[in-house]
């Protein structure tokens, strides 16, 4: 592996945020000659063995604006004893696993699992989390990004959700796959335009063209056979708690003892967007709880 000079810069931007009472802390860390930011609110409490958290944003967006989707998430906090984290692409993307990405830190090959050891190293130091429960969600490309991490760096991450994501076509991957099974929860939907259920190329709306990806139930079977599994999963209809937003979700679970849980949520009428239905980053603490 490339080596990496790693930093953390002596002062961080501390604001009061709007989202939880504590305050909000933007800091960096210098990663090959590249300053990655990354934000979240301070804890409340000085418990030791917290689990840390990654909230990713999608394509072209910043860790910021995850804030004010994830405000339930971070409600529960202090009561759940853990951190959640909104780091900053690179440029506003993700050096994910999708070889055909003219986006910046794919062109420029930025080294994402660098960022995210270097982030893990300096919540443990900081603040005493527990390196063994780290998690991941993410969206759209944040969801790639999760993905990838679970790929190359499964050692790291203890579970992963990926929301209206889909794993790139083999002709398109290019992470190398060290096949370690994990927990992993897929939310996608049915009608998504961009990220289509039966899989296909995605190209932004900026004209950035992201390559092909599997179908959903391609990436669903992937992860399960990577777990073991064989056969039907499980399937829940979950409670329609908003009719008038046309969805209904659809839970399909693999879950033995001695196996890592691999959970789809169909999100049927679900479009690229997350459902009424459920918070789906509550859902996903809920998700990684049981690992």
């Amino acid at each position: 592996m490339k080596f990496h000079k790693t930093s953390i810069l002596p002062l961080c931007c501390c604001l009061f945020s709007l989202t939880a009472a504590a305050p909000l802390v933007s800091d960096s860390i210098e990663i090959e000659n590249h300053f990655r930011s990354f934000h979240f609110n301070r804890p409340e409490n000085n418990k030791k063995n917290k689990s840390l958290i990654f909230v990713l944003h999608g394509s072209g967006g910043n860790g910021n604006q995850m804030m004010d989707r994830a405000i339930e998430l971070d409600k529960l906090s202090s009561s759940e004893n853990f951190i959640v984290v909104y780091p900053d692409g690179y440029k506003r993307y993700w050096n994910e696993c999708r070889k055909a990405a003219t986006t910046p830190p794919n062109l420029e090959n930025i080294n994402e699992e660098a960022f995210f050891e270097a982030m893990i190293q300096y919540f443990k130091k900081q603040y005493r989390i527990n390196e063994k429960k780290v998690f991941v969600v993410g969206t759209s490309g944040g969801g790639h990004m999760a993905y990838k991490l679970a790929i190359t760096l499964p050692e790291k991450i203890k579970a992963i959700t990926a929301i209206v994501a889909s794993l790139p076509e083999p002709s398109n991957f290019d992470c190398s796959e060290k096949k370690v099974a994990k927990p992993v929860m897929i939310v996608n939907g049915t009608a998504d335009p961009l990220n289509r259920w039966e899989g296909g190329a995605i190209i932004l709306g900026n004209g950035v063209n992201m390559g092909l990806i599997r179908s959903t139930e391609s990436s669903f079977q992937y992860w399960s056979a990577l777990a073991g599994y064989t056969g039907q999963p499980s399937k829940v209809t979950l409670p329609d708690t908003d009719p008038k937003d046309g969805k209904t979700i659809e839970r399909y679970q693999f879950k033995e003892k001695g196996k890592p849980e691999v959970t789809l949520l169909k999100v049927i009428g679900g479009k690229h967007d997350y459902p009424n239905d459920i918070d789906v980053h509550v859902e996903a603490w809920a998700f990684f709880k049981r690992q």
